[in-house]
């Protein structure tokens, strides 16, 4: 397997990712397996969207690997596939440091900026008193 085959997967994950209709999906199935037909009826209840339309964005998940199905019986049951969070997790952790500096230095200069308050207030009111 080349280096470019699991980018391009995760580009796969992102990009059914950037559809708001999926990420809802998503979020309905953060609970656990759930029915196509009850997604459908939970995505109808905030917006207009056919049952095959909620179908195609479920086979989008499915083939980025976010979401797994099941038959049972004539039914087909969805729930989040872990594999395919866990290989988004993991690729967005590599920026968690990109983050996590300037993160810090924003709370010591926000830490910093009530001590000066605090001094200057009580500076005022020690001159006043």
């Amino acid at each position: 397997m080349s280096a470019a085959a699991p980018d391009s997967a995760r580009a796969g994950v992102f990009e059914a990712l950037g559809d708001p209709v999926r990420r809802r999906l998503l979020e309905l199935l953060v609970p656990g397996e759930q029915p196509a037909g009850a997604l459908v009826t939970a995505l109808q209840a905030r917006a207009r969207i056919t049952q095959p339309a909620v179908s195609q964005h479920l086979r989008v998940l499915r083939e980025a690997g976010l979401v797994r199905v099941r038959a049972e019986g004539t039914r087909r049951l969805y729930a989040v596939d872990d594999v395919g969070t866990a290989a988004a997790r993991a690729w967005l952790a590599r920026f968690e440091d990109t983050f996590a500096q300037p993160l810090d230095a924003l709370a010591t200069e926000l830490v910093r900026g009530r001590r000066e308050r605090r001094r200057a207030g009580a500076a005022r009111d020690e001159a006043a008193g």
